[in-house]
């Protein structure tokens, strides 16, 4: 969406001070901790773009709460597996040698949104260290959240996935559907159901050198998260709450509660 049809999304202007007010309508308290997904274009124009965003985020939760974001740069895959798009065979050498080190203070993210990009560059904000799956957090236990993120398992018990359900967390969906829900990765690892292991590499800074490393994890699937979390909507309605912030529309979701629904739905039907 171009800042045209944004604009026209909204009757005045998308400021700091109404997204907290429609944060703290939909739910959102003092010291939450809070994973969010977001598309800034569905919020209609914001004055400040991104980092008013960001802004209202850290106001409504204060220093007591902690804001935690995907931050994922699947560009550091190993591109002999990459489909969209897939690059000629013969690049794929000169890719794998001549791509920088995964650095989490700089390297940029893929397909998170303009206010991800953003909040990863905030101070105070702390960024897991997985070269492709790391999530950013900020506030009273950002550090706790993310550190030890393992290669292996990515999005399993040891990442900063398990860490938000350990605290009682929330999921707000702001503009966004549940196939980009990562929480719904969690119970993947969860459910009792065979999976399939697959390689993974990437480019990382050990001992201060560019070093290519590989690891194992399980072949994760989005293809049913629009069924399940139709299933857990019906299911558990008191678990979400849906309303407006700007013109975006917004869910706020108890994690627990999904990713415990969703562990055993795909126990069941996968």
């Amino acid at each position: 969406m171009g800042e045209h049809a944004a604009v026209e999304k909204v009757e005045n202007p998308v400021t700091v001070d109404r997204i907290a007010a429609d944060l703290r309508e939909l739910g959102v308290e003092a010291g939450d901790t809070l994973l969010v997904h977001s598309s800034l274009s569905e919020l209609g124009w914001v004055a400040g773009g991104p980092q008013a965003v960001v802004d209202a985020f850290q106001r409504v939760l204060t220093g007591e709460g902690s804001l935690v974001m995907p931050t994922h740069s699947t560009q550091y895959s190993d591109p002999s597996v990459w489909s969209n798009p897939p690059v000629p065979d013969g690049w794929v050498p000169q890719i794998r040698e001549g791509m920088p080190p995964f650095r989490p203070e700089v390297t940029p993210t893929r397909g998170m949104g303009a206010v991800a990009e953003c909040f990863r560059t905030y101070p105070g904000a702390k960024r897991s260290r997985h070269p492709l799956y790391s999530f950013a957090a900020w506030g009273a236990e950002a550090v706790d959240i993310v550190a030890d993120h393992p290669f292996e398992d990515a999005l399993g018990e040891a990442s900063p996935l398990a860490r938000v359900y350990e605290r009682d967390g929330k999921v707000l969906m702001l503009g966004t559907e549940y196939e980009t829900n990562t929480s719904l990765h969690l119970a993947e690892y969860r459910g009792e159901f065979e999976k399939e292991r697959v390689s993974e590499g990437a480019p990382i800074l050990q001992d201060c050198e560019r070093t290519w490393v590989e690891w194992e994890d399980i072949e994760v699937n989005s293809d049913d998260f629009t069924e399940v979390s139709a299933a857990f909507e019906e299911a558990c309605p008191d678990a979400v709450v849906e309303d407006e912030v700007g013109a975006a529309t917004a869910k706020l979701i108890e994690q627990p509660a999904l990713v415990d629904f969703a562990t055993e739905w795909f126990s069941e039907n996968r």
